[in-house]
């Protein structure tokens, strides 16, 4: 197998660089952002002099989302700077599978919200601080996406801040809520936190980034509310004994093919929140 070399890290803000993993798709769009969170070179103490524009990996970074288990990603993101904690966002395997093995590359430990992707580091805690690479890091569940969808405040990044927001807000397009797991009524719960924090901007694990949380924040609202009024005109419109498939060929009636199962556990997560069974 031929192995092309990973780009080099792009900004995404003034304490942020990210790294594109190559598992583009249907999901995952241009493929899964890992991002690198760092202070400034030279303000972080215990820093190694010359640092990142001196001797490469003696800057202390911490890695959100490492992705998929490609060596030459991993490589990458160990060769951007000495790791000193890896963060996890949520579950899905375009953001966890490669944790276990960055962990044995660099020691540094991995945390998470579900334990069973943490390696060598402890479980997240809504609300706590972290202070690491020289940056504060405020963990905020937001779950909906899936039961442990977490994002990672940068209260200090830029005039007003910046956030991570895994696959609880995208760069393009919305996100599914992925049933049974994930639920409709903490994802609108998460929304509306989430729009509380203000104009930060948005680092989303997929797609580009945005200017305005709070205003992508109200959209995503805005578009959940639209789809509920869909799903309720299609059951009254099919009756009694409606399916899922059968209301996902209403609502999404225009979705591709490749991301038909991710349409109906969308319809499913609306008929929970309505109180239908399905």
């Amino acid at each position: 197998m031929v192995h092309f070399p990973t780009p080099g890290p792009v900004s995404s803000s003034d304490l942020t660089r990210y790294l594109l993993a190559p598992n583009p798709g249907p999901m995952s769009l241009e493929g899964t952002n890992s991002y690198l969170i760092a202070a400034p070179a030279g303000d972080v103490v215990g820093e190694v002099p010359g640092g990142a524009a001196g001797v490469p990996g003696e800057r202390p970074v911490v890695v959100v989302d490492p992705g998929p288990l490609d060596e030459g990603h991993l490589a990458a993101l160990a060769g951007a700077g000495r790791v000193e904690l890896v963060l996890i966002t949520h579950r899905h395997r375009d953001h966890t599978e490669a944790s276990g093995r960055l962990h044995q590359l660099t020691g540094a430990p991995v945390r998470a919200m579900d334990p069973d992707h943490c390696h060598g580091g402890a479980q997240l805690v809504d609300g706590e601080e972290i202070f690491a690479a020289g940056v504060t890091i405020r963990v905020i569940a937001t779950p909906g996406h899936t039961s442990d969808s977490v994002c990672f405040l940068l209260p200090d990044d830029g005039a007003n801040g910046s956030i991570l927001t895994g696959d609880t807000i995208l760069g393009r397009g919305t996100t599914i809520i992925d049933y049974p797991d994930g639920r409709l009524g903490p994802y609108l719960d998460s929304l509306a936190r989430l729009s509380a924090l203000g104009p930060a901007k948005v680092l989303p694990a997929h797609g580009p980034i945005l200017p305005d949380l709070a205003l992508v924040s109200r959209y995503y609202s805005r578009h959940r509310g639209e789809r509920l009024d869909q799903v309720r005109a299609a059951l009254a419109d099919i009756g009694p004994g409606a399916t899922v498939q059968q209301i996902t060929d209403v609502v999404y009636a225009d979705v591709d093919a490749s991301v038909r199962r991710a349409a109906e556990a969308s319809v499913a997560a609306q008929l929970d929140y309505l109180g239908v069974p399905s």
